[in-house]
């Protein structure tokens, strides 16, 4: 049997180790974290829990498709319910607008800020679909490694106006400025800037509308350790604490891969939930890879770093949603001090996770758990952030009691942070990014980096870095991606242990 080894274990590498057992491989996979879930870790402090990673999921049949693959049913691990409000928008005026749900319910949301742009909203669903139909459906499990076949999607990425960006597509729908941003705050769930961001990931709003929000019981973490629990069930070896630190190549192949402990363990193949950015700086032999490779890992632009602040309160908050997007008072300009100037604005928006609104063990009796994620400059921005970092925190505390969140700063309990360091130092994240590369059109499909590796044969990419992109649908869809390239373990005993599936386009 031949012998797969995945370094990391996000739901990319999870979901690909997953699917190479199914395919007859042994499969080992290794992970620097204490415990499965790569940035979706678990943290708890004074009896509150945080997700540290995805909250939001928003394709539940991929990770059906997974238990599926051993005749397992997702429900028999974690419980997933949908959500009836997927998120409450509040803006600096105090005005909120409420977006889930049927569409009637969004519609008539829409009607109360901006009647006319009912319509439009009907408008940009239709546009949406038809990305959806050519971007989701037919292209998201693509290899796009091959140029020929993106030279062959270039009409279809035309017709659709993937030139444009998501902000774009949007105020061409819809008029209201409030509605335009909430319309187009999709791609910072993925790392993107609206304002540069292709509006492929326009895609975003019909996946929503057709398969709902969720969230699943006991927390991302939740899923996670039902996904490792198929894991051990399969005979997969997950072994954590391991951080890899070379890649061994020889004749065109991997061989092997060299832990921090100094433990050499071989490979047949090898799949990669690492950074690409990482794994070709730092893991692989400089003439192992191809010039492509490493022009984008020198040239990459990254995406933007997260600022996240974990606390309980005291007391509990029953108007808050589950999701909330609190909007600070620019947009357009907040992004380009983020993405662009490479500033720590005195603004600034939060996504605030309040999962005790459908989950109360998240907390102790009568109290809440929360985290408030704050979209900031990478660390190419140069920040302090020993200094900044208790800064921020203050000024959140302090925006958020006055205005959803009253008495905050006396009910505050257990409360820590991250900063773009703990990206860098914890998950080995260049630039300390929250969603490795930028989701530009220069940074997708072909040119993003490719899930057959650009070097050894017989090397593949999964998660937020390689094709096509970051999220969890995102990261499960690349590793259905390798699930086409790798062969299966009879195929390769039919062929001689050790011989990669021939290269294709």
């Amino acid at each position: 049997m031949s012998r797969v080894v995945v370094i990391g274990g996000g739901f990319g590498g999870m979901a690909a180790a997953l699917r190479a057992r199914a395919k007859g491989h042994d499969v080992t996979l290794l992970d620097r974290c204490p415990r499965l879930g790569g940035r979706a870790q678990v943290f708890e402090k004074e009896g509150f829990r945080h997700d540290a990673g995805p909250t939001v999921l928003t394709a539940p049949f991929l990770f059906d498709e997974l238990f599926a693959l051993f005749g397992k049913a997702t429900a028999d691990y974690v419980k997933i319910v949908p959500l009836p409000l997927w998120y409450r928008f509040r803006f600096d005026d105090g005005d909120t607008f409420d977006y889930g749900g049927g569409i009637e319910q969004t519609l008539a949301e829409i009607e109360r800020i901006h009647p006319p742009d009912a319509a439009g909203y009907r408008a940009l669903l239709e546009q949406s679909k038809k990305i959806y139909d050519v971007g989701f459906t037919k292209l998201a499990d693509a290899p796009f490694h091959g140029f020929l076949f993106m030279l062959r999607q270039v009409p279809h990425l035309l017709r659709l106006g993937a030139y444009r960006t998501v902000w774009q597509m949007v105020s061409r729908c819809i008029k209201h400025d409030k509605i335009r941003q909430a319309f187009s705050i999709q791609p910072l769930l993925v790392g993107g800037n609206p304002f540069d961001t292709t509006s492929i990931y326009g895609l975003i709003h019909f996946l929503e509308r057709a398969h709902g929000v969720h969230f699943a019981m006991g927390g991302t973490g939740a899923l996670v350790d039902g996904l490792g629990q198929l894991m051990r069930e399969q005979g997969i070896e997950v072994r954590l604490n391991t951080t890899v630190t070379s890649i061994e190549v020889d004749s065109g192949l991997v061989r092997a891969v060299r832990t921090a402990d100094g433990e050499r363990i071989e490979a047949d193949h090898l799949v990669s939930n690492a950074d690409p950015v990482h794994l070709y700086n730092a893991l692989l032999p400089r003439t192992a890879s191809k010039l492509s490779a490493r022009l984008k890992a020198r040239y990459s632009e990254q995406s933007m770093g997260l600022f996240v602040l974990y606390f309980g309160s005291a007391r509990q908050y029953p108007d808050v949603a589950h999701h909330t997007i609190w909007m600070g008072p620019r947009y357009r300009e907040l992004l380009n001090d983020i993405f662009h100037r490479k500033v720590l604005a005195k603004d600034f928006s939060i996504y605030l996770h309040r999962p005790t609104a459908t989950d109360p063990s998240f907390a102790p009796q009568g109290c809440d758990s929360f985290y408030a994620l704050v979209p900031v400059p990478n660390l190419t921005a140069g920040i302090d952030w020993a200094v900044e970092g208790p800064r921020l925190r203050d000024r959140v505390v302090a925006a958020l009691g006055a205005t959803i969140l009253p008495g905050l700063a006396q009910a505050i309990r257990a409360d820590f942070f991250m900063t773009p360091e703990d990206f860098a130092t914890r998950y080995l994240s260049p630039a300390g990014a929250g969603f490795s590369i930028a989701p530009h059109f220069r940074q997708s499909a072909w040119f993003r980096f490719h899930n057959r590796g650009e070097g050894p044969r017989n090397l593949y990419l999964t998660g937020a870095g390689s094709h096509p992109g970051a999220g969890l649908p995102g990261v499960l869809c690349s590793a259905k991606v390798v699930d086409r390239l790798l062969p299966s373990a009879a195929a390769e005993l039919a062929r001689g242990r050790g011989q990669p599936e021939p290269l294709s386009t």
